[in-house]
């Protein structure tokens, strides 16, 4: 992780780390600073405990009749008088409500939640309160050992599980438990999965963040069906199933290509797995109807264009070419031109 970025504050009760284009070191315009506040003073875990330390809180993860990459979190133990009014009851046992959690930090300072997230009121810091698991959870045991390629590697794979997992406020759209749910947050790991990309990798992710910015997102239809989110877990997939010798400066475009091809898969049939549980299709009832064909038609006209299809953004003005200029060569796509507006 990037130790600068992430010693913004740290003390027994409370850690805050970036997350987000910020956090993973790819700033780009409009791009808002996202922080996550891990409450220490919670422990989550998966099995019960012959003991518990005193001044924390202790919830047990239970997964019965709940989606894939959520959970509910029974009470154990607590003296805290507030944690015990954020609980609801459920089936006679008490369970911490992720609704009553996220407004109990309501404060005058916070102007807008959306989904699990709280906003300032000048709208440029997004915050999400969460809380830990330390150990690695029995729902991702599998990616531990999916992969057969050099990509992660074995020191970064444990890296990521000896940084367990975070939980936030949120619940799955829809749920009878909705208000009583959390949602499993990979952001750690994810981060190590970044810092781990080439070069090449990292310019790929960046210029499909680009197009859905500056490309996709300008038509009504389509502004809100992608996210960055969903971008990053496909460069995780592409970047598992080809070898690493590929990720090189001579083989932008084609790598290019090939996760803009991976993406118009994806939204052809409204598939888009999670990377570390991928029994969670990201993309069930969100990327349906009307809204995808209109969709799937903008990214095929993009893709039909080729590599020039990033001269749809207005931020590629470095190149100062045209898009009907037949004499245009791939290599004319370099990174310094790219990294002037990253």
């Amino acid at each position: 992780m990037n130790a600068v970025r992430d010693n913004l504050h740290s003390d027994k009760d409370l850690a805050i780390i970036t997350s987000g284009s910020f956090g993973e070191g790819l700033e780009m315009r409009g791009s808002d600073l996202d922080l996550m506040m891990v409450h220490k003073w919670v422990d989550v875990c998966e099995e019960l405990k012959s003991s518990y330390h005193p001044q924390k809180t202790h919830l047990l993860i239970e997964r019965d009749d709940v989606k894939p990459c959520y959970t509910l979190l029974r009470l154990v133990y607590s003296r805290s008088s507030e944690v015990m009014r954020n609980c609801d009851e459920h089936n006679g046992k008490p369970y911490l409500s992720s609704a009553l959690f996220k407004q109990s930090l309501f404060n005058d300072e916070v102007e807008i939640i959306h989904g699990p997230c709280f906003s300032d009121k000048e709208g440029d810091i997004d915050i999400a309160a969460c809380l830990h698991c330390k150990t690695w959870i029995s729902p991702a045991i599998q990616w531990v050992s999916r992969s057969s390629n050099s990509w992660p590697s074995h020191e970064v794979k444990q890296s990521i599980i000896d940084h367990g997992v975070l939980f936030v406020p949120i619940g799955a759209k829809g749920s009878q438990k909705e208000n009583l749910e959390w949602r499993v947050s990979f952001s750690v790991g994810e981060k190590f999965l970044i810092n781990t990309f080439t070069h090449t990798q990292l310019v790929c992710y960046a210029l499909l963040k680009i197009i859905l910015k500056d490309v996709l997102a300008i038509h009504s239809e389509c502004k809100d069906l992608l996210c960055s989110y969903f971008l990053k877990t496909i460069m995780f997939w592409i970047s598992e199933e080809l070898p690493q010798s590929i990720w090189k400066p001579g083989k932008l475009i084609t790598c290019f290509m090939k996760s803009f091809s991976r993406l118009v898969y994806c939204v052809e049939h409204s598939v888009c797995l999670h990377y570390f549980i991928p029994e969670n299709n990201l993309f069930e009832n969100k990327i349906e109807g009307r809204g995808r064909e209109i969709l799937l038609e903008n990214l095929s006209t993009l893709y039909s264009y080729g590599w020039r299809c990033i001269l749809f953004s207005d931020q590629i003005s470095n190149f100062n070419v045209s898009m009907s200029n037949p004499y245009i060569e791939p290599h004319t796509l370099c990174f310094g031109d790219i990294e002037k507006i990253l």
